[in-house]
């Protein structure tokens, strides 16, 4: 097993908010992901009030929740579900007359500093969530690779510096490892396979701190017991840091319980094999979406999401991994994820023993 490098966030630079611009915007008005909203970043960040948000055993949990003031509420609010209605239902305001915004929640840690809304159905109770942000390019990236390259679909909408986004569901991973491990209705192999396979999935892609509270497991009932997925929910680091083991979830000391878990239950081809099925559907979703993923890679090649220096050294660390030099020429975090691609397409053709890289465990 290669050891694991220290990546832990207080030896991390914090990742700068890095515009929307160019071709990515055009991208986005492209496939509609650009629309108009009624609503804004830099209008949430108006609020009177702030109070710590705690958990049902009285714990912190970095939110607070915001109040604003009282003349501000009406217009607020039926903005809140304009937005909305915009990201489920396509602008169809007549399906959300009955929800009503319960709570507008602020999170001052991290590089999103989001805002979460809880909106209610008056009807039965029922409560759903959505994510108002400050637009950063990195994290659209990351958000429509995730939507192209995974098995997961995702909403959200771009307006000028505004992101809305949907909500994730899951069991956050640092959750899942405290208190779903070793649940004896789960069959061990799935989990273990899983992570695995998002290990993988990250690493082609290049998405970046996939640290245990940045992905969550969600938990599917099948007749014989449960299916497993592990989805990343934290897209900001997509393509900026140099270090290749940064886009290796297995390095991470948060996934050490997950990553000793799968060492015992699985042996090193087994491992490759679950890793070449990842890499098999990662280039069969490529090919299937080469109208979207084509002019993103080039909008992504041509933007500067990371300093050159990371650039550089993220191409010597996967130019030695692939064993290949093409990583050396390459100037762009597009580039970087487009040559990835590339080579593992061709040596999935060769179908050889060597085809695929080695799964470092």
């Amino acid at each position: 097993m290669e050891e694991a490098a220290d990546l832990t966030p207080g030896r991390m630079q914090k990742k700068p908010n890095i515009a929307i611009r160019g071709e990515l915007r055009d991208y986005l008005r492209q496939f509609r992901r650009e629309r108009e909203l009624p609503i804004s970043y830099a209008r949430l960040r108006d609020f009177h009030e702030a109070i710590p948000l705690l958990d049902a055993e009285g714990r912190n949990t970095l939110w607070e929740t915001v109040v604003y003031r009282a003349e501000d509420m009406p217009k607020l609010n039926e903005g809140l579900k304009q937005t909305y209605a915009l990201l489920k239902v396509d602008g169809d305001f007549s399906v959300v007359q009955h929800l009503y915004i319960d709570r507008v929640d602020f999170c001052s840690f991290g590089n999103s500093t989001p805002f979460r809304i809880r909106i209610v159905n008056a009807y039965n109770d029922n409560q759903d969530y959505f994510y108002v942000k400050k637009g950063d390019a990195s994290r659209v990236y990351g958000l429509e690779l995730e939507h192209l390259l995974s098995p997961n679909r995702l909403n959200f909408l771009t307006h000028g510096e505004t992101l809305v986004e949907e909500h994730i569901v899951g069991i956050p991973g640092d959750t899942f490892a405290d208190r779903w491990l070793h649940n004896p209705e789960l069959k061990p192999i799935r989990i273990a396979k899983e992570f695995v396979k998002f290990n993988e999935r990250c690493f082609v892609r290049l998405l970046g701190d996939m640290r245990s509270y940045n992905f969550v497991i969600v938990l599917t009932p099948d007749f014989e017991g449960w299916q497993v997925r592990v989805r990343a929910m934290d897209f900001d680091q997509q393509s900026y840091n140099g270090r290749k083991n940064f886009y290796l979830p297995q390095f991470f000391k948060e996934n050490a319980p997950l990553v000793n878990y799968c060492q015992k239950l699985l042996n090193p081809k087994t491992a490759l094999q679950y890793q070449r099925e990842e890499q098999s559907l990662v280039l069969q979703r490529a090919e299937l979406s080469p109208r979207r993923l084509n002019p993103l890679l080039a909008a992504m090649s041509a933007d500067p999401i990371a300093p050159p220096e990371n650039v550089r050294q993220l191409a010597e660390g996967l130019a030695e991994h692939y064993q290949s030099s093409r990583f050396q020429h390459c100037t762009g975090m597009g580039e970087l994820v487009s040559e990835s691609l590339a080579i593992l397409h061709e040596r999935h053709a060769a179908t050889g023993p060597d085809a695929t890289t080695e799964m470092m465990m």
